[in-house]
């Protein structure tokens, strides 16, 4: 009986063996892959950025200026403020605010001051520190954890909102 165990445990290692692309060189084997060309890396040097610049060459804002409290004056609606839905939000959207381009994410899940938003790659603390996000007719308000109004924005084009944060400066929301 061992040696039926052995010769059954022998016979199935050799087939397996045998049906291993690595030990056979036949048609069916792969040849590696050849390594992905690259381009080269250019160097240079760079202009310093401006972190007043302001990057819709609308306004120049002084970034020591006091916060504006938007929620007690609120921004008055452009003249082509188009209609928006919620579902119109959801989403991720490329944030753009003085020297901050990242990332804001927005869902339907309820959320303190509106539904759930956060932002990813923000290095300002206030748009970093987005966590909710309302909407009160045509205008979208993003909301900080504590349900202070971070920013007040419209929509002038579809998947395109702009307006300003509670400090002035100017913002937009695109896909």
């Amino acid at each position: 009986m061992k040696r039926a165990a052995k010769f059954g445990v022998v016979l199935s290692l050799v087939v397996l063996a045998a049906g291993c692309q690595r030990f056979s060189s036949g048609p069916n084997y792969a040849a590696p892959l050849p390594a992905t060309p690259t381009t080269p890396v250019n160097s240079g040097t760079l202009q310093p950025l401006d972190p007043n610049a302001d990057p819709f060459g609308t306004n120049t804002v002084d970034p020591n200026a006091p916060a504006t409290d938007l929620a007690s004056a609120p921004v008055a609606p452009p003249a082509n403020a188009q209609e928006v839905g919620r579902t119109d939000l959801l989403g991720g959207w490329k944030l753009a605010s003085g020297a901050d381009n990242c990332m804001a994410f927005m869902t339907l899940t309820t959320w303190s001051g509106g539904y759930r938003a956060n932002t990813r790659g923000c290095n300002t603390p206030m748009l970093s520190g987005i966590s909710a996000w309302d909407l009160t007719g045509n205008q979208v308000l993003l909301k900080d954890g504590s349900g202070q109004t971070v920013a007040q924005l419209y929509s002038n084009a579809p998947g395109q909102f702009n307006g300003r944060t509670a400090s002035g400066v100017p913002i937009a929301l695109t896909r």
